[in-house]
Parts: C-alpha cells; sequence; structure tokens
C-alpha cells in the first residue's frame, strides 16, 4: 500500500519474531535486521547460551541445556550448590556459596525466572518457573543456572555487515532494574575501568565474527568480581540505543538500515572515538510507588529542551496512552563531559518535563538520582529493588 521496499520492526516485539521476518522476506522485502534463522538462534536462551560458549565467550556455571524434568534440574541446582549460613558462636554468621536461578528458554522480560536459595524451594520453583514460561511463550523449556549476587547488567552494542567487517561501539550499564525491567541505562558503565572496557569489546567482536552475525545486535553480560558472563544476545535495536549515540555521533538506526541495504560497514574501529557520558530515564506511565500501570488521556505535555537534551517519544498533549501495550511513553536522553555534567543536566531536564493527566516515573527518576550510592555509581543489578524496599519503610 505503501510501496516501501523494506521493513523496521522497531524495538517491540516484532524486532525479535523470525516468523514475521520470515514473511516479510517472503514477499520480497528487505527485513531491516539480522537473518531471521539468527533471530531464532538467539532468541532460544539455551541455543544462545551454547553458541556463546562455542564461539569463547565465558557463560556462568549452570546445565548445558534445557532441563527436561525436575529431578535434572535438582541434579543441577546440587551440583551449583546452595547459600550455607555460617554461625559464630557471637550470633555472627557469614553466608557462602550462591543460590540458583531458574530460566525460560523462550524468556524475556522477567518472565519464567525464579530464584532458589535452597533445596526445600527448588520444587515450587521449577514448577511455577515452568507454568509461567507456558503461559508466556508457549514454550515451558526451562535451563539452571548460578545466581550472582551483586552483578552488573553491562552489553555491548556492536554493528556488523554481510561481509564479516564488524566493531563495537562501547557497553552500556543497565544494572538499574526493576522486576528485571530496566529502568535507566548509562555509557559508559560506572563499574569498568577503560582496560576492561577494551579487553570486552574486542572479545564480542571476535565471538560475534565467529558465529557469522549481521546487523545491529547487543551481547548482555553479568558482572561481578571482575569476570563477565554471557547472558543473552538481542537481534535488534534496543531501546537505550541513544545513549550510544551520543557518546559515539553515530545514528545507530542509519547504519542499520544501511547495512541492511547491502551496504559495506564503512567504519573501522580505530575511527570510534568516545565522548563524555550519556543517560538515559525510561519515562512510562506508571504510578511512581505502586508501579502500577496508567493508561489514560495525557492533558499537558511539556519536554525538556537545550544542549545535548534529547526526549523520543510518540506521545503529546491530549493522546490517549492505550492499557495493551508496554508503559514505556518517553525516554529522555542527556550527555554531559563528564559524569557529574551529565547528572546535573538529567536533574535539571527531570524537572521541566510536564507530564499530566497520566501519572509517570518522573518522580522516581528524580529520586534515584539524588541517592548518594547511584551518584558515586556504587550500584548493581540488585540495588534498585533494595531501595523501594528501603524507601517503603
Amino acid at each position: 500500500m505503501t510501496g516501501a521496499d523494506a521493513i523496521h520492526p522497531g524495538y517491540g516485539f516484532l524486532s525479535e519474531n523470525a516468523d514475521f521476518a520470515e514473511m516479510v522476506e517472503a514477499h520480497n522485502l528487505v527485513w531491516i535486521g539480522p537473518h531471521p534463522e539468527m533471530i531464532r538462534k538467539m532468541g532460544d536462551k539455551v541455543a544462545a547460551r551454547s553458541l556463546a560458549k562455542e564461539s569463547g565467550l565465558p557463560v556462568i556455571p549452570g546445565s548445558d541445556g534445557a532441563v527436561k524434568s525436575f529431578d535434572e534440574a535438582k541434579r543441577v541446582c546440587d551440583k551449583i550448590g546452595y547459600p550455607v549460613l555460617l554461625k559464630a558462636a557471637s550470633g555472627w554468621g557469614e553466608v557462602l556459596g550462591y543460590p540458583v536461578i531458574i530460566k525460560a528458554s523462550a524468556g524475556g522480560g522477567g518472565k519464567g525466572m525464579r530464584v532458589v536459595n535452597s533445596a526445600d524451594e527448588m520444587e515450587m520453583a521449577f514448577t511455577l518457573a515452568q507454568n509461567e514460561a507456558r503461559s508466556a511463550f508457549e514454550n515451558d523449556g526451562v535451563y539452571v543456572e548460578k545466581y550472582l549476587r551483586h552483578p552488573s547488567h553491562i552489553e555491548v552494542q556492536i554493528l556488523a555487515d554481510n561481509y564479516g567487517n564488524m566493531i563495537h561501539l562501547g557497553e552500556r550499564d543497565c544494572s538499574l532494574q526493576r522486576n528485571h525491567q530496566k529502568i535507566l541505562e548509562e555509557t559508559p558503565s560506572p563499574a569498568l575501568n577503560p582496560e576492561q572496557r577494551e579487553k570486552l569489546g574486542n572479545m564480542v567482536v571476535k565471538a560475534m565474527k565467529k558465529i557469522g552475525y549481521s546487523s545491529v545486535g547487543t551481547i548482555e553480560f553479568l558482572y561481578e568480581n571482575g569476570q563477565f558472563y554471557f547472558m543473552e544476545m538481542n537481534t535488534r535495536l534496543q531501546v537505550e540505543h541513544p545513549i550510544t549515540e551520543a557518546v559515539t555521533n553515530l545514528d545507530i538506526v542509519r547504519e542499520q538500515i544501511r547495512l541492511s541495504a547491502g551496504q559495506t560497514l564503512d567504519i573501522k574501529q580505530e575511527d570510534i572515538q568516545f565522548h563524555g557520558v550519556a543517560i538515559e530515564c525510561r519515562i512510562n506511565a506508571e504510578n511512581p510507588d505502586t508501579f502500577i500501570p496508567c493508561p489514560g488521556k495525557i492533558g499537558q505535555w511539556h519536554v525538556p529542551g537545550g544542549l545535548a537534551v534529547r526526549v523520543d517519544s510518540g506521545m503529546y498533549a491530549g493522546c490517549d496512552v492505550p492499557p495493551n501495550y508496554d508503559s514505556l511513553v518517553a525516554k529522555l536522553i542527556v550527555s554531559g563531559r563528564t559524569r557529574n555534567g551529565a547528572l546535573m543536566r538529567l536533574k535539571r531536564a527531570l524537572g521541566e518535563f510536564v507530564i499530566e493527566g497520566i501519572s509517570t516515573t518522573i518522580p522516581l527518576h528524580q529520586e534515584i538520582i539524588q541517592n548518594a550510592d547511584f551518584i558515586d555509581g556504587a550500584y548493581d543489578i540488585h540495588w534498585l529493588e533494595d531501595f523501594l524496599k528501603n524507601r517503603e519503610k
């Protein structure tokens, strides 16, 4: 109807749907993304884990693939071990070992995940994870791995053409999460030093070349005690891609379109220069205290502006926020020469952002960025949930 010759799926639920990608190509349209078979492989977390391991990426200790029964899952958990509390006569205790986590093979967004702290919890957790996975993904396959205590969530952005050329665009820290949903992202990660950053980027490029990946992609890791562990790969554009654009001065979407058109990647790794710090706040239509979704009609709508302030949104005054989809209504992206400068700019921008008629998470972001731990960059993937619990008290 439109005369288009290519389809960009955005970063919503069609962006990692291999069946949809195959339909697009079957109708002689260009799919702006990786090959459908690569989407299918990386969309299955068990297959992706095996592929990553074969390509040389470190993985978290756990089952080699999907566990076929509760007994098999229990054997893996017994091998990994559960936390053990050692108590001294004084009453002081020390916890040794790690919990385990059961994850849906076709999972995403925190669905089909259960943390297990003891053998007594195992059967119930296994059943709940399977049921939730079946309901959410029509696939009840699950796998088991060690649950890290205080990791950072680090992801690496890559660009790759169809001719074996590939570069990375640095890392993003996505550790601020609630229920495994990202709330705020920044680049570079305050958890890494320059040597670790370069090592990680080079490791990812080497592995993805071995796999034969092309297009835009993001490889996600958990990082703890100097060790990186492959978690999953997103074969699409990420919600948080603008912060990478801010520090590299690259248009990632433009590059993605060029690559899908069969053009050669004309940027070399040495051409990539990282400038300053960028932070993104996801503004959701949710109650900032209860996180209950808040669809409805937007009244006043005023976005902040100025140097190094960007707002990505499709909303406007009088627009209806539907209850059917993700609650994200805007992304606020700021950058600065230093992290402190970026935080000062973010504080001003959040104060200027006016959205009336619905509740949003703007007040939550204002609280977070004024917290001393966050200002110091001292946070991990459990920090936000601990912060919220303490706030309730």
